[in-house]
């Protein structure tokens, strides 16, 4: 195990204890397959599943997620509550496609590279919305990179329309 890993298993041994209940990893899993638009082992999707050893304390908040590394190459998953915890999943470089024989006909791009758009993160109940700009060309219903208004880091949100792209949370 490496020293994240392990530094991240005790900060969260603490809490766990209070608690007694550990998050579930397989659902840690489904967020991180969820935000990268990818299963686990497929092309921009989790490169393998979180490790089962880790016992982090359920967190009692929806998870945070958002893209990490320079080449956004890991999916940074918190549990943003008080005494929270913190794992990188690695990414598989790549995106997700459908195999040549699915595709009938080329998606229509309908955001393009450095077109500014609404980013909206929806939840059980809420929706925040910021602006940000288009990294990537993209059709309805792709994943595209986006780097939100005076922020650096880049996140991966789901076109809706010409105007907005949506992150989903639960």
């Amino acid at each position: 195990m490496n020293r994240f890993l392990i530094l991240t298993a005790l900060i969260a041994a603490p809490v766990t204890a209070q608690q007694g209940a550990f998050a579930d990893p397989s659902a840690i899993d489904a967020e991180v397959a969820a935000f990268t638009g990818a299963p686990i082992g497929t092309p921009g999707g989790a490169r393998h599943p979180v490790d089962r050893r880790l016992r982090l304390a359920e967190c009692p908040q929806p998870l945070a997620l958002a893209w990490h590394g320079r080449g956004a190459d890991m999916v940074r998953v918190e549990c943003p509550s008080g005494a929270g915890w913190r794992v990188f999943v690695p990414v598989n470089r790549g995106s997700t496609t459908a195999p040549a024989a699915a595709v009938q006909a080329e998606p229509q791009v309908v955001v393009e590279r450095g077109q500014v758009m609404t980013v909206i993160v929806e939840g059980r109940g809420f929706a925040v919305s910021q602006q940000g700009e288009a990294l990537e060309d993209g059709a309805i219903g792709q994943w595209i990179r986006i780097r939100p208004e005076g922020n650096r880091e880049v996140i991966r949100a789901q076109v809706r329309n010409p105007q907005r792209a949506v992150i989903p949370l639960g």
